[in-house]
């Protein structure tokens, strides 16, 4: 016999498919999912035929935007990004890495300004032969987008 789980379908809200596995904490922290209010869905390590495994975030009564998704590409750049209103698929968000991000990171050197100082966080984010570099506003040190592990 074969059992098969079911997540009841979103009315209004966005779906994140292909999250690499082990990714989908941190974009669901990316995104401050915890602190939304809303239902969030979560699944892990789930079989998929892209690529062995992949997790999914769904998310209630939250739309987001193509900038918002843009996001994700740091994380997960093969993810797809899709907006359901009244039940039906409205838009389909495609991923490209971001030229900055804002309120997000926290620079990983201590002696930033950034650290002491009631500023947002602010990277200028690069991506040259396919590894992604992040430059603070402030100390102006760049980082491989690995060095990030806490975010704000």
């Amino acid at each position: 016999m074969e059992h098969k789980l079911t997540v009841e379908a979103l009315k209004d809200g966005t779906v994140i498919d292909h999250i690499p596995a082990g990714q989908g904490r941190r974009i669901a922290k990316l995104l401050r999912l915890s602190e939304s209010g809303q239902r969030v869905y979560m699944g892990f390590n789930l079989p998929s035929q892209r690529s062995g495994k992949k997790d999914l975030i769904k998310v209630e009564n939250i739309l987001l935007s193509a900038e918002d998704a843009n996001q994700l590409a740091l994380y997960a750049p093969d993810a797809t990004v899709n907006v359901i209103e009244n039940f039906e698929v409205v838009a389909k968000h495609k991923l490209g890495v971001p030229e900055s991000i804002a309120g997000v990171l926290v620079c990983p050197n201590s002696n930033c300004i950034s650290h002491v100082e009631p500023v947002t966080s602010h990277f200028s984010v690069r991506s040259r032969h396919g590894e992604i570099r992040l430059k603070c506003k402030y100390c102006e040190k760049a980082y491989a987008k690995e060095v990030f592990t806490g975010l704000s």
